[in-house]
């Protein structure tokens, strides 16, 4: 008598299995991102890129960094979405 009821408040005959959450997207996990084989963090994936870039906003002037250090932004970011990093 009380299974028809509690099946009845809980609207369901069976019990449901709880919905495993999905894993979100990590580009540092080789088995999600197949673009990251070494599983390379953020800070390490582009370091020939990376160094280029820090010397020159370094180096030059702020009023003429953006635009002096602008190509260079340019291939760290391509570099870096060819890891699988999404900027």
């Amino acid at each position: 008598m009380f299974s028809s009821i509690s099946t009845w408040w809980s609207g369901s005959s069976s019990p449901s299995p709880a919905a495993a959450p999905e894993k979100p997207y990590d580009p540092t996990d080789p088995k999600q991102n197949p673009l990251n084989p070494k599983g390379l963090k953020p800070c390490c994936a582009c370091p020939e890129t990376k160094s280029a870039r820090d010397d020159c906003f370094l180096n030059t002037d702020a009023g003429e960094a953006d635009e002096k250090c602008k190509e260079l932004v340019q291939r760290h970011i391509a570099c870096m979405r060819s890891y699988g990093f999404k900027i």
